[in-house]
């Protein structure tokens, strides 16, 4: 019988990857249980993945996004580690400056491909822990590299043992793992960094990329799509530690979030993701997502949830990043409702309609969105944050909540359709009670 690594032709999976239309998620019928992780954590790669979706930040700018990654985290250390680029003189500048800030998390850490050359700059960096590219599916293998899975795995390995050598931790990164040969290539591969990590007693880590979004959360479905499953074959049938597995997806699909969690759900104890979820296409997982579900997961609170807000702030004011505005947690319209009938709620008690108190974990407050559908319980929950009152605190029939009720209804019936701003309430108001209307 063949050695799978000695295949002369790629494993393209047509079955499952038809390519002329969407991938097809085959089910197998075999369930595997949740083995959630003890030490359930994120990692960060807004400065490597996050940067190829948008143009390079200035040294100055990863600092300050750096620092809000650590005081998003805390002293818990949430967010374990960062990794960057090494690759350019203004990527090693970023690593200097944010290695110079003394933070024990997250700690800086680098990304290479698996070449010699590429590790020379690790070695130059000074960091502890370097990511290595390590392309696992045919579709890399054959197609892009031009190797086998024999010459690919002997490269692979070589820039690893350089690693170890020099007492660096290699974090290998099972590149398009959803779309790879579990059997063939993904489980004999991490045998054998698990047994390296004994002989060397340095731990190799695997990093497990859904580089196209391809995987599913659903723990019945078959490999390679399944998540649940992956990371079970890692952690059972290669013996790879929680502590040594990691999680990396992009949201192709709508899955990128739903996959990370079944990540850790299913034992494995890190998460990739960035800040506002840059990244490739889609994006990577968000990390401002991640925090909550963690928080959530755990019950645990000792994290500093409005450094959120701060790197919305940033990204808009300094990066010129538009937020999409229906973006959870951090986008314009997140914690903002239109609705009259929900807005009358809200009036009545902020949980009726606000996930939880944003006040005080995002530094904002529940908003108001005046529209036609917002009603006088709208107009009054606005002008009693305008006022800096209790909500509840006006009548719907308090004369300056019923002269912009009818303002706003006024502008609809002359076939108004956007919303009516802030600046437009506070000019009608100015100018009535001037004039002595109210």
């Amino acid at each position: 019988m063949q050695d799978p690594m000695d295949r002369t032709e790629p494993e393209l999976f047509r079955e499952i990857f038809p390519y002329e239309v969407p991938p097809r998620i085959p089910f197998d019928g075999v369930r595997v249980a949740p083995e959630p992780a003890r030490d359930p954590h994120i990692t960060d790669t807004t400065f490597r993945d996050g940067q190829q979706a948008r143009a390079p930040y200035a040294p100055q700018e990863i600092v300050r996004l750096f620092d809000l990654l650590h005081r998003l985290g805390g002293e818990a250390g949430l967010v374990r580690q960062s990794e960057f680029f090494l690759y350019s003189a203004r990527d090693r500048q970023a690593v200097e400056a944010c290695q110079d800030r003394g933070y024990r998390f997250p700690e800086v850490t680098a990304w290479i491909r698996a070449r010699p050359e590429d590790f020379a700059l690790v070695k130059a960096a000074g960091v502890r822990e370097t990511g290595i590219l390590t392309s696992c599916s045919d579709y890399h293998i054959y197609r892009k590299l031009g190797l086998t899975r024999r010459k690919a795995l002997e490269q692979y390995l070589r820039v690893v043992d350089a690693a170890l050598a020099e007492g660096i931790v290699p974090r290998c990164h099972f590149e398009d793992a959803t779309r790879a040969d579990l059997e063939g290539f993904v489980l004999p591969f991490a045998r054998l960094l698990m047994e390296r990590s004994r002989e060397s007693g340095i731990q190799v880590k695997i990093r497990l990329c859904d580089t196209l979004g391809y995987g599913v959360d659903y723990d019945d479905a078959a490999p390679p799509r399944s998540v649940p499953k992956l990371v079970a074959a890692l952690r059972h049938e290669a013996a790879v530690p929680e502590a040594a597995l990691e999680w990396h997806g992009h949201n192709d699909f709508h899955h990128g979030f739903s996959n990370a969690v079944a990540a850790w759900r299913y034992g494995c104890g890190a998460v990739n993701g960035t800040l506002l979820g840059f990244g490739e296409r889609t994006g990577n997982t968000p990390i401002e997502g991640l925090l909550f579900e963690w928080m959530g997961l755990t019950g645990r609170a000792d994290v500093d949830t409005l450094a959120i807000a701060e790197v919305a702030r940033f990204a808009e004011e300094q990066l010129s990043y538009r937020i999409p505005p229906m973006t959870p947690f951090v986008g314009s319209q997140s914690h903002v409702t239109a609705a009259g009938i929900h807005l009358d709620g809200l009036r009545k008690d902020e949980e009726i309609y606000s996930i939880f108190d944003t006040g005080r974990l995002l530094g904002r407050p529940p908003g108001v969105l005046v529209t036609d559908k917002a009603g006088a319980a709208g107009v009054a929950l606005w002008l009693e944050r305008e006022l800096r009152m209790p909500a509840g605190s006006l009548a719907k029939d308090h004369p300056e909540v019923a002269l912009l009720a009818d303002w706003v209804a006024a502008q609809y019936a002359q076939g108004r359709v956007t919303a009516v701003s802030d600046e437009e309430l506070r000019a009608v108001l100015e100018e009535a009670r001037q004039a002595g209307r109210i």
